[in-house]
C-alpha cells in the first residue's frame, strides 16, 4: 500500500513510511531530472550531505569555494539547458555564492541554490554561522524561499525549478533550515503542490505578429538584433532565427551573449555590436529603418548614448520578461513572449501573407562599405605574440572540435569574442551583464561535467584567472580534461586601457607585480603547464595542449600594451569607435608594441 502525492503533471509514489526532510530534498531532485550538484559542505547542511552519503541518484561535485559552485552550476546550465544545482551552507557558504547567483541572475541563467540556515528557532539571534540569505539575495534572484515546514520542501522545490527555467530563466534561492532537514514527515503528507502561481507568457498577440511582419518585409535597412533570449529560449530558437533570417534578407548582430545563436559567416552576419563591437554593427544599427530586437536588452554596452541610438528605426522589441520592454530605451512595437515561440509565430504569418521582402542591395552595399574599415585588424608583430592572433589560432587549430569557450572578465574575452568564432548555440560561456572575474574556470568545470567528451577552454587572463584558481584542484580531482588558456600582459589589461585612454596613462594599481609561475603552479595541482612566448611557437604550443587527455594550462605571454579595439568610449554615441589607425594611443602603435 502506498501513498502519493502530486509532483508536476505526474502522481509519484513514496512507501507509507517517514523520511527525513533531507531525505524528501534528495527524492524532490531526483524527480526534477537533477543528477548533479555543485557544492561544500557545512554544519547547517550536514544532513542534507548525511543524506547524499547513501544516496547515488545524484552526483556531488565537491569545488573549493562556494563562488566557485555557483558558477560551476551556471557553466553546466549554459552548456546543457539543464537547471544547475549548487548546494552551500548558511553564513559565509550563501554570501560566497552571492556574487554567482547576481550573475546568473544578471545573465539568466537557470540556477536553483539550496542554502543550510540555523534551527528556525535560532534564526534571528546571530547565531553561529546566521546570515539572513533570504534578504541578501532578495534582488539578486528570480525567487527566495525560506522554508519552515518540512511538508513544504518538496512543493517548494518543484516551484523553484519551474520559476528557475521557464520565463526569462534564473536563479531561485531555497533556504532551508537545519531542523526542517532533519524533521520526519510521513511519506505522501506534504502540502498539495503549490498553484501554478508563475505563469510567464509565451506566445505574442496576433496583432503584434502581423504588424511586425509587415514592418520587416517593407524595411529597407533592417537589422535583427539578437541577444542570449535566443540561446536561453532553446535550440529550436536558434533555427528558427536562421529561417526568419533567410525569409527576409535581414542582416544580424548579436550581443556578448547571443554568440553562436546565427554562425559566425556570410554577408549577413555583422559581427558583435556595442562598445567593442564592429564598425559594421554599430553604423548597421545607427543607419536602420527598423529594428527587430530578440531576446536582448538594449544594454548600456550596446546602445552607448541613448540619444543617439538608431535614431530613425522602429524598432520591435522581444522578450519575455515584460520589464524589459521600455526600460532604457523606447520601442515601437513590444511583443512579450517568448523568443521560439514568437519567430514561430512570425515565421507562419510571414508564409500565410505570402510576404515579400524588399530588394536589400544597397543596404548590404552600404554594409559592405562600413566592413571595408576592416575594424578588427590590429597590428602585427614577429616578436611578441599578438592577443588577437593567439585567439584566432586558438579557433583555427580547434574548430574542427567544435569547443565549448568559457572566459574570464576583461581584455581577453573581448578579443575572443571578437576574434573567435561560433556557428551553434550553447559554446560560448561566459559573464556579461555583471562582469564576474573569476567566471571561467568553475564555469569551465561546469561544461566539462555537463559535456564530458567535449574540448572545453578557458580562455583566461593572468589576473582574472586568480580569482578562482583554487578550482583546478576541482578539475584534478574529477579527472576533468579542462584547458585554461591564459593571455598574459602582466597587467588587469582592461583597466589599464581605460586608464590610458581617459586618465592620462596613470596606471594606478593596475599592473601585477607578483605573479605567480602558472606552469609551477599547473603541476602543483597536477595539470601540465605550458609556457609560449615566441610567436613562432604558438601553434605548437596550442598542439601540445590539445594532444594531453588531461588539464592544461598554457601560460601564453602576448603583447603587454594591446589595447582592445575596436571601442567606444562609456557614455559616448555607439558610433563613435575608436579603431587602431584612427589617431589611436601612442601605445597601441606597432613601434610601441614592439619596444615592450
Amino acid at each position: 500500500m502506498s501513498d502519493f502525492i502530486l509532483m508536476g503533471d505526474f502522481p509519484v509514489t513514496h512507501p507509507a513510511t517517514k523520511r527525513t526532510g533531507a531525505e524528501v530534498l534528495m527524492d524532490s531532485l531526483v524527480e526534477q531530472g537533477v543528477e548533479v550538484v555543485f557544492g561544500y559542505p557545512g554544519g547547517a547542511v550536514l544532513p542534507i550531505y548525511d543524506a547524499l552519503f547513501t544516496d547515488d541518484r545524484i552526483r556531488h561535485i565537491l569545488v573549493r569555494h562556494e563562488a566557485g559552485a555557483a558558477h560551476a552550476a551556471e557553466g553546466y546550465a549554459r552548456s546543457t539547458g539543464k537547471p544547475g544545482v549548487v548546494l552551500v551552507t548558511s553564513g559565509p557558504g550563501a554570501t560566497n555564492a552571492v556574487t554567482g547567483i547576481a550573475d546568473a541572475f544578471m545573465d539568466s541563467i537557470p540556477i536553483v541554490v539550496l542554502s543550510g540556515q540555523v534551527a528556525t528557532a535560532m534564526i534571528g539571534t546571530d547565531a553561529f554561522q546566521e546570515a539572513d540569505t533570504i534578504g541578501i539575495t532578495r534582488h539578486c534572484t528570480k525567487h527566495n524561499y525560506l522554508v519552515k515546514d518540512p511538508a513544504e520542501l518538496a512543493g517548494t522545490i518543484t516551484e523553484a525549478f519551474r520559476i528557475a527555467t521557464t520565463g526569462r530563466p534564473g536563479p531561485v534561492v531555497v533556504d532551508i533550515p537545519k531542523d526542517v532537514q532533519v524533521a520526519e514527515v510521513q511519506a505522501g503528507s506534504a502540502s498539495p503542490l503549490r498553484a501554478d502561481r508563475y505563469r510567464p507568457v509565451l506566445l505574442g498577440r496576433d496583432e503584434a505578429i502581423s504588424e511586425a511582419v509587415r514592418l520587416l518585409a517593407a524595411a529597407r535597412a533592417p537589422v535583427l538584433y539578437t541577444g542570449g533570449g535566443v540561446i536561453n529560449s532553446g535550440p529550436e530558437a536558434s533555427v528558427l532565427l536562421r529561417e526568419l533570417q533567410a525569409a527576409c534578407g535581414a542582416p544580424v548582430t548579436s550581443t556578448l551573449m547571443g554568440l553562436g545563436a546565427f554562425p559566425s559567416r556570410g554577408k549577413a552576419w555583422l559581427g558583435m555590436l556595442g562598445m567593442h563591437g564592429t564598425f559594421e554593427a554599430n553604423m548597421s544599427m545607427n543607419r536602420a529603418d527598423v529594428i527587430l530586437c530578440v531576446g536582448a536588452r538594449f544594454d548600456d554596452r550596446v546602445t552607448g548614448r541613448l540619444d543617439d541610438f538608431a535614431p530613425d528605426a522602429i524598432k520591435i522589441h522581444i522578450d519575455i520578461d515584460r520589464s524589459s520592454i521600455n526600460k532604457t530605451v523606447a520601442v515601437d512595437l513590444p511583443i512579450i513572449g517568448d523568443c521560439a515561440h514568437v519567430l514561430r509565430q512570425m515565421l507562419d504569418e510571414w508564409k500565410a501573407t505570402g510576404a515579400q521582402a524588399n530588394d536589400l542591395g544597397e543596404w548590404y552595399a552600404r554594409i559592405e562599405g562600413w566592413r571595408a574599415r576592416l575594424s578588427l585588424a590590429y597590428p602585427k608583430s614577429d616578436t611578441q605574440i599578438m592577443p588577437q592572433h593567439s585567439i584566432e589560432r586558438l579557433y583555427e587549430l580547434t574548430k574542427d572540435r567544435d569547443p565549448i569557450i568559457t572566459t574570464e572578465v576583461g581584455q581577453h574575452q573581448m578579443w575572443a569574442a571578437q576574434h573567435f568564432r561560433f556557428f551553434s548555440p550553447n559554446k560560448w560561456l561566459t559573464s556579461g551583464g555583471l562582469g564576474t572575474m573569476g567566471y571561467g574556470l568553475p564555469a569551465a568545470i561546469g561544461a566539462q561535467i555537463g559535456n564530458p567528451d567535449a574540448l572545453v577552454i578557458d580562455i583566461a587572463g593572468e589576473a582574472s584567472i586568480q580569482m578562482n584558481i583554487q578550482e583546478l584542484g576541482t578539475a584534478s580531482q574529477y579527472r576533468l580534461p579542462v584547458k585554461v588558456f591564459i593571455l598574459n600582459n602582466e597587467f588587469m589589461g582592461m583597466v589599464r586601457q581605460w586608464q590610458e585612454l581617459t586618465y592620462e596613462s596613470r596606471y594606478s594599481n593596475s599592473y601585477s607585480e607578483s605573479l605567480p609561475d602558472f606552469v609551477m603552479l599547473a603541476q602543483a595541482y597536477g595539470w601540465k603547464g605550458i609556457l609560449v612566448q615566441d610567436p613562432d611557437d604558438l601553434d605548437q604550443a596550442i598542439n601540445d595542449m590539445l594532444a594531453h587527455d588531461g588539464p592544461v594550462m598554457v601560460d601564453c605571454r602576448v603583447a603587454q600594451l594591446a589595447n582592445c579595439l575596436p571601442m567606444f568610449r562609456s557614455g559616448a554615441a555607439h558610433t563613435d569607435m575608436l579603431l587602431y589607425g584612427d589617431e589611436a594611443p601612442a601605445a597601441v602603435t606597432t613601434e610601441a608594441l614592439a619596444a615592450v
